[in-house]
């Protein structure tokens, strides 16, 4: 194994970066040259059929079936011509990831030859086998029919020689089986919340339209190291490796020049992405080593989220390529920054208004403040519930440390504006809301550097939800995470808070109150009953938990327990009153996030049994025995002196004795959490007595590969898979 490691490392100096060919012309000339948008449906579909589709997609009207057919037609037609020769709905189901199952579009004509068929039926619903993908015993294997179907407010594309259809996928007795049924359920449930609280400002607004924007974090490793590093294989991260003595802490990596091998990879990616309508803006170095980062401009939330899944799927082919692995995993490696994916979430009108950007007159910043008060009224009620959507068995490994927002739920707002909420919960009367302009700065000395304006809220890097002047950050996301399950809870406890704080304006103005009095003092009400969410100082301070729990946040660590949030009485019953889950499908997908946790908690327990007991014991034992031969011949030659020999002996046997004592203890816990029928009592028993021993056990190996002579060590170290690129 040592010959390979150092036969892979010499593979990885000698890659080289790949040669990537511009598509020809401007990047407006080939965006989204392979999506079934717009101008596709303009050319391929009659006018009658391009006008009712359109009304779907833009005001979600129901599309009647008898149109399916004329939309298959000319979709049909666009992807032959566009080198297509399959079929897929694309959905996403509770694996987190994206399933698909190509057909072919000939089929048989009866004589002899075959006829590229695609029917209005074939593109609006198919039947995946609904018992094999997680389902929380919504489906058995003797009741295994589930339905994909056609989602026309994201458009079709086409990936390699395949037409890729996003669709939903439901259960045969009609609960929702991935992300996107919710996700669009709470888009509706939102969008309808925020019309009408907008008619108090607006009578013309018709639609609210929930955006995203997200920062999409990740490592590159030389996929020859890559492939030398089981636990890098088939867990995303490192079980052991001691740190490197340089990782990030000269912070010279964030910003710096991309390397070359990187930059093609990067070019490669985006023209892809921009081939299929992703429109990718931002790329840079991140903190740590071999780490990067990819943005796009926002977009319509279900459309965003989408990109963001296809992204994650074209990284991986790419990659590959460029003979580098993608590592999405939220903590690949022990000592440097995680990654994440930050959710920037907005509200805007049809009318053009961006709802959580303050205005230039009192009316528009009273509408400001409305919605953003109540955002983080939202957010005080249910920040164990935005918490239970980003917890995971790999994001747990991230939160709290190196950059990451903590495992606390609170809401940054910068000074500007937590003055003025402030003030208008002091005040007695209804006076006008007023921001500063934006202030000046100018470089004292240096006279050239034009003056710089300065936004009305700092940056608050350790703050899990911070507003950032015209939107809230959504921090805590995890770099692997389908962005879906964050916005269905911050959709729908927003869409919840909306109804309430409607109802109790109208109460207000029926009773004889002016309309714009009643907003003030609701608002108020508001920001007293949920100041203790609002949080600016520094989230990593031992100060701020103790703060956190006197205030009442949820400050639980443990993600088997913080699932049990879903199934709280209050987010059972806003989730039914939104529309967005039934009880059914709440406990359902418990099931799921129990289930997932136990299996990657169980993964990584026999890998790390498997490298400890078949390669690390075996090498640590292959340099004890040399060192015991060096002794044996030392005490021949009278005068020599081997205790620092003994002393490293010692230390051998000390680490590998008690790598294999946990090693038992870990394999007996496994055994005994494995005897548990109840998938929350065995994920609780998986989080509680066998993750324990991880650490303890890489402790032991860590200090190993600091004693063991390097030339005889089997895995690639952090200096290698960091630096090497």
């Amino acid at each position: 194994m040592s010959l390979l490691r150092f036969k892979m490392v010499d593979a990885a100096i000698n890659h080289s970066a790949v040669e990537v060919k511009a598509p020809e012309g401007r990047p407006s000339d080939y965006f989204a040259e392979k999506v079934f948008n717009r101008a596709a449906m303009r050319k391929y579909l009659d006018k009658k059929t391009y006008s009712i589709l359109l009304e779907t997609m833009e005001k979600r009207a129901p599309l009647p079936f008898e149109v399916a057919d004329s939309v298959a037609a000319g979709m049909r037609q666009w992807a032959l011509e566009h080198g297509a020769d399959h079929y897929t709905h694309w959905f996403q189901p509770l694996t987190g990831g994206t399933a698909e199952k190509h057909d072919a579009f000939a089929e048989p004509d009866g004589s002899g030859g075959v006829l590229e068929e695609f029917s209005g039926k074939l593109l609006v619903q198919q039947e995946p086998d609904a018992s094999s993908f997680p389902n929380g015993g919504i489906r058995n294997t003797f009741e295994a029919r589930g339905y994909s179907a056609w989602d026309p407010t994201s458009p079709a594309f086409i990936v390699d020689t395949t037409l890729c259809i996003p669709t939903v996928f439901i259960a045969y007795t009609g609960e929702a089986l991935d992300y996107k049924v919710p996700l669009l359920r709470s888009l509706t449930a939102v969008g309808r919340a925020a019309t009408e609280v907008c008619h108090y400002f607006d009578k013309n607004v018709q639609r609210v339209v929930s955006y995203l924007g997200w920062e999409q974090e990740y490592f590159l490793v030389d996929e020859s190291l890559w492939a030398v590093r089981p636990d890098l294989m088939l867990t995303g991260r490192t079980l052991m490796g001691h740190e490197s003595a340089k990782n990030q802490q000269l912070e010279d990596h964030y910003f710096g020049a991309i390397p070359t091998r990187v930059m093609s990879f990067m070019r490669d990616l985006e023209y892809e992405c921009l081939k299929l309508g992703i429109p990718v803006k931002t790329r840079h170095n991140e903190v740590a080593p071999n780490q990067f980062e990819l943005a796009p401009v926002y977009e319509e939330a279900n459309l965003a989220n989408d990109h963001n899944q296809l992204l994650m799927t074209i990284m991986d082919k790419i990659a590959r390529r460029h003979q580098f692995r993608v590592l999405l995993h939220e903590k690949p490696f022990k000592g440097i920054n995680g990654s994440g994916k930050h959710n920037n979430w907005s509200l805007g009108t049809d009318t053009g208004v961006n709802l959580l950007g303050p205005g230039k007159t009192a009316s528009e910043n009273l509408q400001f403040i409305t919605f953003l008060v109540n955002v983080i009224s939202a957010v005080w009620k249910y920040n164990g519930l935005m918490k239970a959507a980003i917890m995971s068995a790999t994001n747990a490994h991230r939160l709290g440390a190196n950059e990451a927002p903590p495992a606390i739920i609170s809401a940054f707002l910068g000074s500007q504006v937590s003055a003025v909420l402030d003030k208008l919960a002091a005040s007695r009367g209804d006076g006008d809301i007023r921001f500063d302009a934006k202030n000046v700065f100018k470089m004292s000395g240096i006279s050239h550097i034009p003056t710089l304006l300065l936004d009305n809220t700092d940056r608050n890097r350790t703050s899990p939800f911070a507003f950032t002047g015209n939107r809230f950050e959504f921090r805590a996301v995890g770099s692997s995470d389908n962005c879906a399950e964050a916005m269905i809870v911050l959709n729908s406890i927003v869409a919840d808070e909306l109804v309430a704080f409607k109802k109790a304006v109208d109460a207000k103005i029926e009773g004889g109150m002016k309309k714009e009095k009643a907003l003030y003092e609701e608002l108020k009400r508001m920001i007293h009953a949920c100041s203790a969410i609002r949080f600016d100082g520094n989230g990593y301070s031992d100060e701020w938990r103790t703060e956190a729990a006197r205030r009442g946040l949820d400050c639980e660590t443990s993600t088997p327990l913080m699932t049990d949030r879903y199934l709280d009485k209050e987010t059972v019953d806003m989730f039914s009153r939104m529309g967005v889950f039934t009880r059914v499908e709440l406990e359902a997908r418990a099931e799921v996030k129990w289930e997932t946790y136990t299996k990657k908690i169980q993964i990584e327990g026999r890998v790390l049994g498997d490298l400890t007991m078949n390669h690390i014991v075996p090498i640590a034992s292959k340099y004890e025995a040399m060192l015991l031969d060096k002794v044996y011949k030392m005490s021949q030659i009278p005068g020599l002196n081997a205790s620092a020999d003994i002393a490293l002996i010692k230390k051998i046997q000390d680490h590998t004795a008690s790598i294999q004592k946990l090693s038992d203890e870990l394999i007996e816990a496994r055994k005994k959490a494995n005897r548990i029928e109840d998938q929350r009592e065995k994920a609780i028993a998986y989080h509680d007595t066998v993750a324990v021993f991880f650490d303890e056990i890489r402790y032991h190996i860590d200090k190993l590969e600091e004693i063991v002579d390097d030339q005889i060590w089997p895995l690639p170290k952090y200096r290698e898979l960091l630096f090497l690129r």
